[in-house]
């Protein structure tokens, strides 16, 4: 059977639906029997952290760069309570752009931020009131981007273009990775659809760059959609000393991509099937169980050590 399941991808991408750039702003799970990762329950809410007094302000700030091609980008740095921190750098998917993330970043934040934007829809990952929550002591510092020829949900990316899109993800790596208040040995990906080949399309490209900066990368149901076969990327990311992170979650429908990457021989790879979680950003909405929310939180605590 072949595993890449080409007819799954194609249709993804019909419903789903980077070289380094100048910055300018404004402003621990354990492994299973089968090798997946374990569930666990949602603790409901969300708290908040005091951080420290060299934190910088919570508001997040517009941050602007530029692609190796000269492309135009944009994105918003959400700075966590403590300083330096761990990065989350999240990575969208076709059906929108940045605005999929406005209640998820304060949520990583967790430092008592309300959304200051407006949500382009009404959708699960823009209620944050059934996330569950991060110990008090915990905030992450996010970076949230548009991909070029992407807008707001519902109408999402006007073109495809994988190629320009890799160079994208590349100079928002490097441009975050730069930021103030940024820990860059502390980086860590997470990404849906195209965002989920993106988030470890980037962290080992950084790490080609930046050697030992990126920790891990998680996916909601990748498809190699960003032209490099996500269980190569897995399998040079398994290559690192120490091996970097992986996981992957998707549905029964996508579950192939994810197994094709366990034979990456990455020690750090897991992965976990979602019983009708559906495609992508789908993925983040409650009653999933294991709930995908909880195992991002599960992975950024892996990856971030203490």
């Amino acid at each position: 059977m072949n595993r890449l399941l080409p007819c799954v991808l194609i249709a993804m991408m019909v419903l789903a639906g980077c070289q380094p750039g100048a910055a300018t702003g404004t402003a621990a799970a354990s492994q299973n029997e089968a090798g997946t990762i374990p569930g666990n329950a949602p603790s409901g809410g969300n708290g908040s952290t005091e951080g420290d007094g060299n934190a910088l302000p919570p508001d997040p700030q517009e941050v602007t760069f530029q692609a190796a091609d000269g492309q135009r980008l944009s994105g918003y740095y959400y700075p966590a309570a403590v300083n330096p921190a761990p990065l989350v750098m999240l990575m969208h998917w076709a059906g929108g752009d940045k605005g999929d993330w406005y209640e998820v970043a304060p949520w990583l934040q967790n430092r008592g931020l309300h959304n200051p934007f407006p949500n382009p829809g009404t959708d699960a990952w823009w209620d944050p009131t059934w996330f569950p929550a991060l110990p008090a002591n915990v905030s992450y510092g996010v970076f949230i981007f548009s991909l070029r020829v992407c807008n707001p949900s519902p109408e999402g990316c006007t073109g495809w273009t994988p190629a320009e899109w890799l160079l994208d993800v590349r100079a928002a790596m490097t441009t975050a990775a730069a930021l103030e208040g940024v820990d860059g040995r502390r980086i860590i990906t997470v990404g849906s659809s195209v965002g989920a080949d993106g988030a470890p399309d980037g962290c080992a490209w950084l790490n080609e760059q930046q050697p030992g900066s990126c920790q891990g990368a998680l996916s909601l149901s990748p498809g190699s959609y960003l032209e490099l076969p996500y269980p190569q990327v897995v399998e040079t990311l398994g290559r690192s000393q120490p091996p970097v992170a992986a996981w992957c979650l998707a549905d029964e429908n996508e579950f192939g991509m994810c197994q094709a990457a366990e034979d990456s021989a990455n020690p750090a790879y897991r992965d976990r099937m979602i019983p009708s979680g559906q495609h992508g950003t789908r993925l983040l909405r409650e009653g999933l169980e294991p709930l995908p929310m909880q195992l991002i939180l599960d992975f950024l605590a892996e990856t971030t050590g203490p």
